[in-house]
């Protein structure tokens, strides 16, 4: 089987994307998120000495990192807005346009929330690339669609699945879904399939035909230590006794307010982030 799908790492530390790439041969991209940043072994150094950046330190800190990545790739860099549950779009809007200035190739990340995805509509009217994450339905998938519609290159919409499996649901069911009710559209959203834990993720977002992947270091390295092995079309993904997620019939030309996006996942990936992210910054 020949992929299209674009291989991205998720980390925050350039050092391994730079052994990613000699792992490969290539690195088509990569994500970053708070998270991340806050385990690069700069901060955790600084952090076991007792010391804690201010929050312009912070940003800077992750400019840097960003700024060195996009010396190892080329391909889209996601970097991630700061957002807790009270953060409302301006602010998100605000940090985005500043962030998209960073490098040539950036994308900016805001949640698959209401007010992340107003500051993702205006930020494609203002010719910011921009990818919603923390996705873990058919309906925000479909919002995201409203909401980028016009966007002059391509949006992503990130669905994690490794959480979805961690709750007993078959996460590769939501790629699979919303792969299939992107066929209606125009091609202006690009899946870029999140929280990969297994090899077996990457290898079935690959049959599937996800446009792009992201996965962790580790799983990067156990895939080139197999020698970059590729699904056969007979390829059969084990979701063992995970439930199902049935697909939907959900329309892509409704209002962006108009569907139902709440989900617990979402919340507490947002907890998550803006947690790891304060636990580096003074207060």
């Amino acid at each position: 089987m020949i992929s299209s799908s674009k291989i991205f790492l998720d980390g925050g530390d350039p050092e391994e994307s730079r052994k990613v790439k000699e792992l490969l041969g290539f690195l088509d991209g990569q994500t970053t998120n708070p998270t991340l940043i806050s385990r690069n072994p700069q901060i955790k150094a600084r952090l076991e000495r007792g010391e804690k950046l201010s929050n312009a330190e912070a940003y800077k800190f992750y400019r840097g990192v960003v700024e060195e990545i996009a010396q190892v790739t080329s391909g889209p860099i996601s970097i991630e807005v700061y957002a807790d549950r009270e953060t409302k779009a301006e602010e998100m809007l605000a940090q985005g346009r500043e962030m998209f200035t960073w490098i040539s190739n950036g994308n900016v990340k805001y949640p698959t929330t209401h007010e992340g995805l107003e500051a993702a509509e205006q930020s494609v009217k203002e010719g910011i690339r921009v990818n919603l994450t923390l996705c873990f339905s058919q309906e925000q998938a479909a919002a995201v669609y409203s909401a980028t519609r016009g966007t002059k290159e391509p949006a992503f919409v990130s669905p994690f699945i490794g959480r979805l499996d961690d709750q007993g649901e078959n996460g590769m069911d939501l790629i699979k879904n919303i792969l299939e009710m992107y066929k209606g559209g125009d091609g202006h959203v690009q899946t870029l399939t999140a929280s990969v834990r297994s090899v077996d993720h990457l290898l079935y977002a690959v049959h599937l035909g996800s446009p792009l992947i992201t996965a962790p270091f580790k799983i990067l390295e156990e895939w080139a230590k197999m020698g970059k092995p590729l699904p056969q079309e007979d390829f059969k993904y084990d979701a063992a006794d995970l439930k199902p997620i049935l697909y939907k019939e959900i329309p892509l030309d409704k209002p962006r307010a108009s569907y139902d996006i709440h989900h617990d996942l979402t919340d507490t990936g947002i907890e998550k982030f803006s947690a790891d992210w304060n636990a580096i910054v003074a207060s």
